[in-house]
């Protein structure tokens, strides 16, 4: 079973003090935060101002791996306190991965957790990267959304139909809606890789 965290800092008035015309971005000036985070034996992913952090634990013992997710959180709230940034619990969010046994055994005890000082109730699903994920991976749900964008397309195109050909209207059907389809189901891959 495992457990991801995501959350975000609101850092928009360090980016126009510290970073406006220096040349520094902003992913390099956060990347020591890691140290912190693996100090605690999570793993994580960092992209911009969002940081997600993962651990793996047993479904018979949640309290420790909580504990140490708890634990982590405070000191990457700390340093980023101590750096000039601040976490958002607005846009934090909490998704227990499991099989169907092990997220019954954990939800009936697990409903919140504490991520920086913060009680979040755990959901039942999370979008990372724009792929929606859920407690089981199933992707159903994003399959969903992508199906549904998927229809968008076409409806779009039928307000400049008139204006085009046949033949140019077939081609960009099929490389509007072609491309952009399998490229949004295939890249939850490199979740599942």
């Amino acid at each position: 079973m495992v457990v991801i965290f995501s959350f975000q800092i609101d850092a928009k008035l360090l980016f126009q003090y510290k970073f406006e015309g220096k040349g520094l971005s902003f992913a390099v000036y956060c990347s020591p935060v890691a140290n912190v985070i693996t100090s605690h034996g999570v793993e994580h992913h960092q992209f911009a101002d969002d940081t997600q952090l993962r651990l793996a634990m047993a479904a018979d013992n949640t309290a420790g791996g909580l504990s140490i997710l708890a634990a982590c959180t405070a000191d990457v709230r700390l340093w980023y306190m101590q750096n000039g940034l601040q976490l958002n619990p607005d846009k934090s969010e909490a998704l227990i991965i499991g099989t169907t046994a092990q997220l019954h055994a954990v939800t009936s005890a697990v409903s919140s957790v504490a991520v920086a000082g913060v009680e979040l109730p755990v959901a039942d699903e999370m979008k990372v990267l724009g792929v929606v994920l859920d407690r089981r991976l199933t992707f159903e749900k994003h399959v969903t959304m992508v199906a549904r964008s998927c229809h968008y397309h076409p409806q779009a195109l039928r307000h400049i139909r008139h204006f085009l050909s046949t033949e140019l209207t077939s081609t960009l059907a099929r490389s509007l809606i072609l491309t952009w389809r399998t490229s949004r189901l295939t890249y939850p891959l490199v979740w599942v890789l």
